[in-house]
């Protein structure tokens, strides 16, 4: 079954959203984890969709966190040597990017330089806005990122569609007011969420009078 809505702003997260990244950061939280002896499993608990410096805040206050999400950083450029978007965000992008206007952002809580390099690995077009780890305060969960996000375009939230994979950022989208659509998994993670999709191949976009047609296959 189909559905469509038209929204004059949209808002992507990055990782598990547009770029296959999960395994990198798990494989950069692990070895995170060996060096300063913290439980894995208390960090993969909470760390998908949440900054670095968060998710430090919560399981090792003791360290210097602007220091330890430097480390990660480098940890994670590291790792990411090849890139690999989820299937169809390529082409939904560039159809974005060849829009007459722009009106799109990449809402991350990755660090910029994490972002764009991961960005270019996968050879995705780059937003004019992107929104990374160090423009705002509070990092999703908070509703901070997104309104940010619409700030940045001169859009009302309630007229912006995100598009997420993380429970973190689905609550963040959602607390900033806009519309989100779930990327992976078969069963919506919040009650909220306006559809879920597997990847971008379930989606067509269209430019109609300043605002994104978005039909959605579920």
């Amino acid at each position: 079954m189909a559905k469509a809505v038209y929204a004059r702003g949209i808002l992507l997260d990055m990782d598990g959203t547009l770029v296959q990244s999960t395994d990198v950061v798990e494989t950069v939280w692990e070895e995170w984890c060996r060096i300063h002896s913290v439980p894995v499993e208390d960090v993969l608990r909470i760390c998908h969709g949440v900054r670095s410096r968060d998710v430090i805040s919560q399981v090792a206050p003791r360290l210097d966190v602007e220091k330890e999400a430097e480390r990660l950083e480098a940890l994670e450029i590291k790792y990411s040597s090849n890139g690999a978007c989820i299937p169809g965000a390529d082409k939904f992008l560039k159809k974005l990017a060849k829009a007459p206007w722009q009106s799109w952002a990449i809402v991350t809580s990755a660090g910029r330089k994490v972002a764009l390099h991961r960005l270019n690995l996968c050879h995705l077009p780059l937003p004019e806005q992107l929104i990374s780890a160090e423009d705002v305060v509070k990092g999703k969960p908070d509703a901070e990122p997104y309104r940010t996000g619409a700030q940045r375009l001169n859009v009302a939230t309630a007229d912006c569609l995100v598009f997420e994979d993380a429970l973190a950022g689905i609550r963040s989208g959602l607390a900033a007011g806009c519309r989100v659509v779930q990327i992976g998994e078969k069963e919506a993670l919040h009650k909220g969420v306006w559809a879920v999709i597997q990847d971008w191949q379930q989606i067509k976009v269209a430019i109609v009078d300043k605002q994104y047609k978005l039909t959605i296959s579920e």
